[in-house]
């Protein structure tokens, strides 16, 4: 197959101003949030289910790969494009194509960001619950394909327990409709094959979500410790003792010192480490769990705990946390974050083991986490520029990951395997298991052509293998793509 024939099957399904296919445009569309790489052979940006569809049929008879694409905020690489592939972005499908209040759904196409849903609703006293960091950017399609979680999935689950239905076009193009309003449908559970599955079995294009009614009361603490471990134990001690808060978000030293240096909202300089308390609901709720809460934290020698007393002191409070990622930029040009989860009991032991894998493999490891789901993102700092860099980093991610996994814990929590963490796949999971998911996948796709290099380990080796270190040799092959 040419590119040039792809191009021009494309251009008569959306338009030419809708098909981006020259090398020296197609590199602002290499990666997605990871530090992974690859030009695609087009991109191209349908309106319509139809045209989504049209464009699938193409593919599948011209048996080229598709990477369906949201914001790109993704941070596992399964938004990287396939070489000479077609990356379909979503981001023309941004409607929101019905609000029910009656029943608080809304129905939205894929390329809708996450925030801008809340807002559309909060005049009618509802919201949309799950809050990744980059909510501000990442759309609803993103979120359903890596099953994203947020600050407060601790008490209100991932996008998985607020998507009711979606339509779906598969393989060859055709459009199908899964789940719906009323609940508890018979058959099989489609939805949760096709929720978190990045992409690999189709491309969802509406997205039935529930909305939920916004809390009467809401309450922020800063809790202030020594050190990262005291502030896991408190986790522990709050949900031990019946306490399940909307978040338990921790921070470490190196995290709060670039958010102060970034955004100036407060956060002590000294701190070892910082553990953000939210509790919502009913009024009386909240009074019978904040004595409880203040007083475990001390017991788990916090020595300062602060109460946002406003609406606008809470915003600050996590205008740092969610700018978090960002202010680590001052620190180092690039980041590998890791997205492990851990029965919770053991976050003080892994922190500790994190510690002293950046002691011994001499790099900056910036912890900002979920603590609440003991779900980690330990944030490896480097520069791609430097080869000794890039092997240090990966050696030390592949530490955590399998002290994390022999903890009792799981590979991610919510960004997703992608091309990041598929060579660790069968560290979890026998080949039996893997098959057995493999099979799922060709159901959908029998020619293996939605993101196919994702997910499912590819034998090549650590993931240090995929890093263009150095640069993106991509780009030196870029003037080969048209052809």
């Amino acid at each position: 197959m040419e590119t040039r024939e792809l191009v021009g099957r494309l251009q008569a399904v959306v338009g030419a101003e809708h098909v981006v296919y020259l090398p020296e445009d197609l590199i602002v569309f290499e990666r997605d949030a990871s530090i992974d790489a690859q030009l695609p052979a087009a991109v191209v940006f349908p309106r319509t289910t139809a045209e989504v569809s049209e464009i699938l049929a193409v593919a599948g008879e011209l048996k080229v790969p598709v990477v369906p694409k949201g914001a790109g905020t993704g941070l596992s690489g399964g938004a990287v494009p396939e070489e000479n592939g077609i990356l379909l972005s979503v981001s023309r499908m941004r409607d929101i194509l019905e609000i029910d209040e009656e029943n608080r759904t809304a129905l939205v196409e894929p390329g809708v960001v996450n925030l801008e849903l809340s807002s559309e609703v909060k005049h009618l006293g509802l919201y949309y619950a799950p809050d990744p960091s980059s909510q501000y950017a990442c759309t609803l399609g993103g979120n359903v394909a890596e099953n994203s979680g947020g600050a407060h999935c601790l008490r209100y689950g991932c996008t998985i327990n607020h998507v009711l239905g979606l339509e779906v076009v598969f393989p060859g193009g055709e459009v199908a409709w899964i789940g719906g309003k009323a609940p508890d449908a018979p058959g099989y559970d489609l939805m949760s094959a096709i929720i978190g599955s990045e992409g690999t079995m189709g491309v969802v294009t509406k997205i039935l979500v529930k909305l939920l009614p916004i809390p009467e009361a809401v309450e922020t603490y800063l809790a202030i410790f020594e050190s990262v471990p005291d502030a896991c134990e408190a986790v522990s001690s709050i949900i031990g003792n019946g306490i399940i808060p909307a978040a338990l978000e921790i921070m470490d030293q190196v995290v709060t010192r670039a958010i102060e240096e970034a955004h100036h909202v407060g956060y002590p300089y000294d701190a070892g480490g910082v553990l953000i308390i939210e509790i919502d609901g009913m009024q009386e709720e909240l009074d019978e769990q904040r004595e409880a809460i203040l007083s475990l934290c001390r017991e788990a020698r916090a020595r300062e705990i602060r109460v946002a007393q406003t609406a606008a002191e809470r915003e600050i409070v996590w205008k740092g946390r969610k700018g978090a990622i960002g202010a680590l930029g001052r620190l180092a040009p690039n980041y590998y974050i890791q997205d492990c989860v851990v029965p919770r009991t053991k976050l003080p032991e892994i922190m500790r083991f994190v510690e002293d894998v950046a002691e011994r493999h001499d790099i900056i490891i910036a912890n900002v986490f979920h603590a609440g789901d003991g779900n980690l993102h330990p944030n490896l700092l480097f520069d791609v520029r430097d080869s000794d860099q890039v092997r240090r980093v990966i050696t030390a991610g592949e530490e955590i990951i399998s002290a994390c996994i022999d903890a009792g814990g799981s590979l991610s929590g919510e960004h997703g395997i992608g091309t990041e963490k598929q060579e660790y796949m069968d560290w979890l999971y026998s080949e039996e298991d893997l098959e057995a998911m493999r099979k799922l996948k060709r159901a959908f796709d029998p020619d293996w052509l939605f993101n196919p290099t994702k997910v499912f380990p590819t034998g090549e080796g650590p993931h240090a293998a995929k890093i263009h270190i150095g640069k993106a040799p991509v780009h030196a092959t870029a003037a080969a793509v048209w052809k």
